[in-house]
């Protein structure tokens, strides 16, 4: 019997069996499985895998810790503060910046796993579905999908339907929601919330803007990487895209940006949940014009993301660089600077730019930017 939500929800006991056993016999993601470092014997992992009767007993006997052995892989720590802004009886809306497709919400699920809170759900684009086992992969990590690249009639039936199962949720399931303040990652890392966003999320609800945004108890989420596998990744796309025009990543750029995402190193990384927005959301003039209040609400979140970073020695050098100069010098030392040029170089070499095409001096600054600017926007906080 079909239920609500059935295309975008996530897998629920009724599906259970019949995703395990579409995931676990697909030869694509057992191929996969016996390239990832920590699984030695990935026939026996699938036999672990299967051995968990229900969904429940698959997600804290072979998920929680999954999460935690991808975490300590490609880590040095993981930190977060504000856990005290938190409640383990509601439900909230984490709305967060996005560097990392996978490890965003893997690492902040990890935190709440370790802290004793229940998991997020997570929202995820449906083009990077693109293998039929990463659909029945995320669902299973109670991953949700937010429908992309539909005609305008169906985007819009598809933000109203995403809409009412973020409100269901949160009001009803008494679930906590994580979403990214925007539509795909920033890869400038200049991270700004949207207000398209904002608009999805009370498009199933009331007319009363305030009221139906406080309702969902949103809570920024501030997430900070010292160092991004993925930054190469992204400086080539953004030469590609001046380059080419109309120039779209291909299913298989997708792909590894997920898995050298999950794998690759990222140093130390920091959370901060910040306190709940509903009740100054409240205070708001309710008689301002709807754009105007949506846009206010959007910069008081980006306020709190950039204030919440945590900045690194690269923050620092990556600023110093770009702009030539030795503003920040006392903020890292000689072997910072040594460290961070070399880490740069290396990766400036993975990006496989056709020699000749590629332009180095460009993506240099590109790489440069993602890691200072979110030291220009904390500091503008302060």
């Amino acid at each position: 019997m079909k239920q609500a939500y059935d295309d975008i929800r996530c897998y629920q006991e009724c599906d259970y069996q019949n995703a395990q056993s579409q995931l676990w016999n697909d030869p694509e993601f057992l191929h996969l499985l016996r390239k990832i470092p920590f699984i030695p014997n990935a026939d026996a992992y699938r036999q672990l895998a299967l051995s968990f009767p229900t969904l429940e007993s698959f997600q804290k006997g072979f998920v929680r810790p999954l999460l935690k052995e991808v975490c300590q892989m490609s880590h040095s720590q993981i930190t977060c503060s504000g856990l005290e802004n938190i409640e383990k009886s509601k439900a909230y809306l984490f709305i967060s910046n996005h560097r990392d497709i996978v490890m965003d919400t893997v690492q902040l699920n990890h935190i709440l796993f370790e802290n004793g809170f229940e998991p997020s759900e997570t929202a995820i684009g449906n083009n990077l579905l693109i293998r039929p086992w990463i659909e029945h992969f995320v669902r299973l990590l109670k991953c949700f999908i937010v429908k992309r690249g539909v005609g305008v009639k169906e985007q819009i039936l598809a933000s109203r339907e995403l809409s009412s199962y973020i409100q269901d949720a949160i009001k009803q399931r008494g679930q906590c929601i994580w979403m990214a303040q925007r539509e795909g990652r920033a890869k400038d890392s200049n991270d700004r919330t949207q207000k398209s966003v904002l608009k999805m999320l009370i498009l199933s609800g009331g007319s009363n803007v305030l009221e139906e945004l406080a309702s969902l108890c949103p809570l920024p989420l501030s997430l900070s990487y010292e160092y991004d596998p993925c930054d190469y990744l992204k400086a080539k796309e953004m030469q590609m895209k001046r380059d080419i025009e109309g120039f779209k990543k291909s299913p298989a750029d997708d792909l590894l940006n997920m898995l050298t995402g999950i794998t690759g190193y990222k140093g130390r990384v920091h959370y901060h949940i910040d306190q709940c927005l509903s009740q100054e959301i409240l205070q708001m003039d309710a008689s301002m014009p709807k754009n105007d209040l949506l846009q206010l609400i959007a910069d008081r979140i980006d306020a709190s993301i950039h204030r919440h970073y945590r900045m690194y020695p690269n923050n620092y050098v990556a600023a110093d660089l770009l702009s030539g100069s030795k503003d920040f010098a006392d903020k890292y030392s000689d072997e910072d600077l040594l460290r961070f040029e070399t880490y740069l170089n290396k990766q400036i070499e993975k990006i496989d730019i056709p020699q000749g095409q590629k332009d180095e001096a460009f993506l240099r600054e590109k790489i440069l930017e993602m890691y200072a600017n979110p030291l220009k926007n904390h500091l503008n906080t302060l």
